[in-house]
């Protein structure tokens, strides 16, 4: 603080700073090298992007088109961004649908990588996910372990979700436990890589 006013932080005159100078990448040919305890998890770093289908026992079923972005930059997690949009019987863009930010990280043992994954899950409806999982070769299945939400947000109690990587494609199929329902299918889509 400054001594002749402490109500006054001593970066609040000083001069601005350059952008953000670390480097982050869904490209592996490019950017940090990518920290060893990730190696495991190396098929899911890119840009995917696909179709899906989506419903739940509350809402009618629909089709959506979603980007995937997993990228790091050299520390041991992977940020996690998606964003998705519906579509209409002719395969057109309707309106904006949900957006998720998060990051996975491998669980070590000492210096040991283990099969296990956590994960959190943020979206902009008030809703946060943590995910406790485990990766088997390059399919990584997750289950909440915990939910935390706003006071406006939609009731989600838990969640599962399943990952894969099959034939080049990233598969995911999600069931959510919300509203009063228990755990039921809730989005599931295939994604090809478009970067990385």
């Amino acid at each position: 603080m400054n001594s002749e006013n402490p109500l006054q932080p001593p970066w609040l005159n000083a001069p601005p700073v350059d952008p953000y100078p670390y480097e982050e990448s869904h490209d592996l040919r490019v950017g940090p090298k990518l920290h060893p305890s990730l190696d495991g998890l190396l098929p899911y770093i890119g840009v995917w992007r696909g179709r899906g289908r989506g419903g739940f026992p509350t809402i009618e079923d629909f089709d959506y088109a979603q980007e995937i972005r997993i990228s790091h930059d050299g520390r041991p997690f992977l940020f996690y961004e998606s964003r998705a949009w519906i579509l209409d019987e002719q395969s057109r863009p309707v309106r904006p649908a949900g957006r998720e930010v998060g990051w996975w990280r491998p669980v070590l043992d000492g210096e040991r990588v283990t099969d296990e994954l956590e994960a959190l899950m943020t979206t902009p409806t008030g809703v946060m996910e943590l995910h406790i999982g485990k990766r088997k070769g390059t399919r990584i299945e997750f289950a909440t372990d915990a939910v935390v939400r706003t006071a406006t947000a939609k009731e989600v109690t838990a969640g599962a979700r399943l990952f894969g990587i099959v034939e080049g494609a990233l598969l995911y199929a999600q069931e959510m436990a919300a509203v009063g329902h228990p755990l039921s299918p809730h989005l599931s889509a295939r994604l090809t890589r478009v970067a990385g």
